[in-house]
């Protein structure tokens, strides 16, 4: 089995994709680096941590995206929010089957900071466009950076997202939690914690991303199709009216008012029927969304 988790950006996107079938834009040789990087001395990335491009799947033309966890931690500058917000205004001219996100992200560098927020606004407002015209999105969280920040909400923007028990989604970091509320609040050293909190077990319970797959290429691949035909039979998961984000931020409530007060993920898998909570992390995802298939929330 190939790893997801292991693999850099390029590798994820050969596994997903049909062979040979990748072609990149701007790729690494066009240099298309940070304007802002080399001033501050900091080292530069010659695609400025992001690979975009089109290829295939089962046949079909999708456009992705893959973030480089490895360069910054795949955070979000001047140009790599601008290649990202390019290809999502290509799809709207070229109408992909698909685009696919492959996102490992810690959020906005601070480097470029003013420039990065503008840039993930600009994701967000493209990648909502590509929505409205029918053209699903899909984004795979399985890096070890997770996806936080910024980003992390442009996540939740697209149709659906794919998670891996070992991929996390959150808006703010472990450690940022940690240094605004103190070690008492949440300790980011307490790893276990961490992944119960904002791994992909428990966002898929909560009903923040659609699958959990294992960690390999071939199951985010499969995974992938499999939700942008759904997206294309059902004209999208969410559809995009003001009925359905009023249902969303109801949802969202309900979950609130029913497990604001728990102390850890463990008491909300509890709450909603989880017989032996404490052991089920110790599952594989094939079995762990079996055994939880019925109790998870929004379905």
């Amino acid at each position: 089995m190939s790893s997801y988790l292991e693999a850099n950006a390029r590798e994820r996107l050969f596994a997903l994709l049909d062979a040979d079938s990748f072609y990149e834009f701007l790729p690494p040789e066009l240099r298309m680096v940070s304007p802002h990087l080399g001033q501050l001395d900091a080292p530069v990335s010659f695609d400025d941590g992001v690979a975009i491009g089109q290829g295939r799947l089962h046949g079909e033309c999708v456009f992705v995206a893959a973030q480089e966890g490895g360069f910054m931690g795949g955070a979000v500058g001047e140009v790599h929010g601008a290649k990202l917000t390019g290809l999502l205004l290509r799809a709207l001219r070229e109408r992909p089957y698909a685009v696919l996100l492959l996102l490992e992200t810690g959020g906005v560098r601070l480097h470029e900071a003013n420039a990065g927020l503008i840039a993930v606004s600009e994701v967000m407002r493209a990648l909502l466009e590509v929505r409205a015209a029918g053209i699903p999105v899909i984004v795979l969280v399985g890096g070890s950076n997770g996806c936080f920040g910024g980003m992390g909400i442009v996540a939740r923007c697209a149709n659906a997202i794919v998670m891996s028990e070992e991929g996390r989604l959150a808006m703010s970091g472990p450690e940022v939690i940690e240094t605004a509320n103190g070690v008492e609040e949440y300790d980011a050293r307490d790893r276990a914690l961490v992944w119960r909190t904002s791994g992909g077990k428990h966002r898929y319970l909560l009903g923040d991303c659609q699958m959990l797959v294992a960690d390999s290429g071939a199951a985010f691949r499969q995974a992938a199709f499999d939700l942008a035909q759904e997206s294309h039979a059902n004209a999208g998961n969410i559809p995009l009216t003001l009925a359905a984000l009023e249902a969303e931020q109801q949802f969202l409530q309900n979950r609130i008012d029913r497990f604001g007060a728990a102390a850890d993920p463990l008491d909300i898998w509890r709450a909603i029927g989880v017989a032996d909570a404490a052991q089920l992390p110790m599952l594989e995802a094939e079995a762990f969304v079996a055994a939880t298939a019925e109790l998870r929330l929004g379905v």
